[in-house]
Parts: structure tokens; C-alpha cells; sequence
């Protein structure tokens, strides 16, 4: 899987990066969970979901905030991570100039920057907020949503309990023809530990409805990283 190095704002950040074959491919970013919690680009669940927009013939980067891995910088608290987040959709961009639209994934503290990203980004079309800690960060700049996505947590997540998404989801207003989406995944918990699979399966369902089935066979099985 090609390795990249792009600058951002605290000097560079270190990325993997599968381009489409299809010219005109849509750019997936997917963001990954609390750099002081173990974070990085290489979470199962961040893999599982870049594979499968991958397979939809998206344009697809993962990369580690500022202070993981080979990213230079540190921890700033989500302002400067947020800026990692729009320098990598930057970055993605120009790679794909005639990329005609965008999708934002985020796990956890990542699911919290990319809905922020998605409000100053018009030009990101749907996204996937996996775990997102409604209750430890405000999410209240939702206002309203530009975008459709699904929003899905775990039953037993006691770091992020799903009642505060929930609550989230009920307040927010949306524009005409915006519809969020919400599931709940029975029995897994904030780092879905034995779940991943069911959580992929209610992804890749709502993928299906809004972007057609996979072109390619799966991929998971290869060239897996740790």
C-alpha cells in the first residue's frame, strides 16, 4: 500500500494513499480515533472502512494526526488536528483535480473532526461517524448538517454511551433532502472488540443504498497491516 508524506500545518504528515483507477473517482478520507489513546491510521476499523470505499472505486488516504507515528507536531486538543484533516482533504485534491465528490470517515475523536471538517467543506457529500463522543465534545456546531450520513455506535460503548448521539441527532436540524442515519451495533462496545464485522456489515449496507454495490472482489484478506 503506497506510503505518503504531504505537508500540513505542524510540517508533515505521514499517510496511505490508494488512488482510483477511474478517472473523475470520488475521494474518500478516513480519520482515526484519540492519538492519546493508541489512535493511528492503522486501527482495524479505520483499515476496514478505507478497503471498502476502496473497492468502490473511490480515491482513498488514511493518515496519522500530528504527534502519531511519522506526523510531525503534537496533541492540540482537536484545533490543530482538524487542520491536519482539511490539509489532508487538500492534499487529496489536488492529487484527483477532477475528483467529483468527497466522503468523510471518522472513529471516535475522529468521527468529532470530520463532522467539523464536513461544515466547512461543501463539497463533502456524505460521511460515516463511528463512536462519535458526543458526550465528551460538543457537537452542537451540526447546524444544520449539509450532508446526509450515518452515525453508528455500540450498545454497550460506555466511553461514548449511543443515548448521546442520539440526542445529538434529535436536535440537529437538517436541510431539505439531508437525512441522518443511525444504527446501533447490539453488544459492542466503544472499540467494537469482536464486532468489527457487524460494523462493517451495517457500513457497507448503508454504502451500498447510497453508492451501488462493490466493483471489486474484497481485499481485507491481503497485504493486511499491523
Amino acid at each position: 500500500m503506497p506510503e505518503v508524506i504531504f505537508n500540513g500545518p505542524a510540517g508533515r504528515i505521514e499517510g496511505r494513499y490508494n488512488p482510483s483507477k477511474t478517472k473523475g473517482a470520488p475521494i474518500a478520507v478516513i480519520l482515526h480515533p484519540h492519538p492519546q489513546f493508541g489512535g493511528t491510521m492503522n486501527n482495524q476499523i479505520v483499515y476496514a472502512m478505507y478497503y471498502s470505499f476502496l473497492e468502490r472505486g473511490f480515491s482513498c488516504l488514511r493518515f496519522n494526526f500530528r504527534g502519531v507515528g511519522r506526523s510531525q507536531g503534537s496533541f492540540d486538543h482537536g484545533q490543530g488536528e482538524l487542520s491536519d484533516a482539511a490539509a489532508a482533504l487538500d492534499w487529496a485534491q489536488a492529487m484527483n483535480p477532477d475528483a467529483r465528490a468527497c466522503w468523510i470517515a471518522g472513529i471516535s475523536f475522529g468521527a468529532w473532526i470530520g463532522m467539523q471538517l464536513l461544515m466547512r467543506r461543501p463539497e463533502i457529500e456524505g460521511f460515516i461517524s463511528v463512536a462519535a463522543p458526543a458526550n465528551r465534545f460538543d457537537f452542537s456546531f451540526l447546524a444544520p448538517c449539509p450532508s446526509s450520513g450515518l452515525f453508528v455506535h455500540g450498545s454497550q460503548d460506555r466511553v461514548a454511551p449511543a443515548k448521546d448521539v442520539i440526542s445529538v441527532i434529535e436536535k440537529v436540524k437538517t436541510q431539505k433532502g439531508i437525512q441522518l442515519e443511525h444504527q446501533i451495533i447490539d453488544g459492542a462496545n466503544h472499540f467494537f472488540e469482536n464486532k468489527v464485522e457487524d460494523l462493517m456489515e451495517v457500513v457497507d449496507t448503508y454504502l451500498d443504498k447510497r453508492l451501488g454495490p462493490k466493483e471489486t472482489t474484497p481485499l481485507l484478506g491481503s497485504a493486511v497491516e499491523s
